[in-house]
């Protein structure tokens, strides 16, 4: 069994701090574990990786490995309202989900078995600074609810959180058929009314000429992003990109000490399907590159998709879930570049008492104008 830091219902004797005994938790920005209470610091051993980070070819996994890929063993919650399933500190007896806010209450630890991660990237900012970027950007927000304002600068409302994703690397060759168009201008003639008269005046009109255009483009995508959750909003997510994968580290237990992760739901073949499509507008660009002209149609593609190859990552977010009149309002933060994404609540009182206010400035307004007058 992988030990899987606060979330096994064991502490790894290796993050147990050796002055004093408490847990050690990986601190953000560095490549360390850190004890909370006495300072004391202990490195994590980077493996001696030879040469890049490597690829898994996925047509040989899919084949023969995916039943035998690394497991481990980790203590999960369900959600029983957005039903996300992530890891947990066996410890306490209830929690809130941190994707939608919810109680949970923990009656008995439940012991999961996932694929264990390949890479990880390790949190960039600590909990203090992701408070400051949401607080700027809260404070940013025009007529959100007062409470939200403030809410940032609560502690605990924040929690560390890896989330699972897949990247996927290949070459495309596609054939293509279509058309392209060249702009040429004529010279029109027209009617008009101007100072009460008829008079005649010329134009250019631009037209399009069309011809038949074929031929093949080859496309290479590297580290192509796929989230392995469904509990965020995709579009939230990819708005927190870029990442910078070039900095991944192989997983290690440690990387996780001190934050939650949540268990991937999007397996690798649907995942594959996800990453042709983020491909496909890159590979249009390529065709309407290779066409040419002013405009272009593409009436037929035929794509190959050769030597495909995958990670499996974790990537770390700070997340929040806030809920007003009801309704759900999820914030995210790019645990490495600060980068923050969410929804934002309305307050429809500030909203009237705008609304008021200007019609009374507009009123004052009337009222000096017809005085003066």
């Amino acid at each position: 069994m992988s030990n899987f830091t606060e979330s096994t219902k064991a502490i790894n004797l290796e993050l147990a701090c050796q002055s004093c005994g408490a847990l050690l938790k990986f601190k953000p920005g560095t490549l360390h574990l850190a004890c909370e209470y006495c300072g004391a610091q202990n490195e994590i051993v980077q493996p001696d990786v030879v040469g890049k980070i490597e690829e898994t070819p996925l047509e040989d996994f899919l084949a023969n490995n995916f039943e035998k890929e690394d497991q481990m063993e980790i203590a999960t919650v369900k959600c029983d309202s957005c039903h996300a399933v992530s890891s947990f500190d066996p410890k306490t007896s209830s929690d809130k989900c941190p994707f939608c806010a919810s109680p949970l209450v923990i009656q008995s630890g439940t012991t999961s078995s996932m694929h264990k991660p390949q890479y990880v990237l390790p949190f960039g900012i600590d909990e203090k600074k992701a408070r400051q970027n949401f607080g700027t950007w809260l404070k940013g927000l025009w007529f959100a609810p007062n409470d939200l304002k403030h809410y940032a600068d609560r502690a605990g409302k924040l929690s560390g959180m890896y989330l699972p994703y897949w990247t996927f690397d290949c070459t495309t060759d596609t054939s293509y058929t279509g058309q392209r168009g060249e702009h040429y201008y004529i010279t029109e003639s027209y009617t008009t009314v101007e100072n009460g008269k008829s008079v005649n005046r010329t134009r250019q009109v631009q037209k399009t000429r069309w011809y038949p255009a074929s031929g093949h483009v080859n496309n290479i995508f590297d580290d192509i992003l796929i989230e392995a959750t469904t509990s965020l909003k995709k579009d939230k997510l990819r708005a927190l990109e870029p990442w910078d994968v070039k900095n991944l580290v192989v997983y290690n237990d440690k990387y996780l000490s001190g934050f939650r992760t949540e268990t991937y739901q999007v397996e690798i073949r649907t995942a594959y399907q996800q990453a042709k499509q983020r491909m496909e507008p890159i590979i249009d660009q390529s065709i309407r590159q290779d066409i040419g002209g002013d405009t272009q149609m593409i009436n037929f593609t035929n794509s190959t998709y050769k030597d495909p190859t995958f990670k499996h990552i974790l990537m770390p977010v700070w997340i929040s879930a806030y809920r007003f009149n009801n309704k759900l309002y999820q914030f995210l933060i790019n645990a490495r570049t600060g980068e923050v994404q969410g929804d934002r609540p309305y307050s429809a009182a500030k909203i009237t008492f705008a609304i008021l206010g200007g019609l009374l400035i507009l009123a004052l307004i009337y009222f000096f104008v017809q005085n003066q007058s």
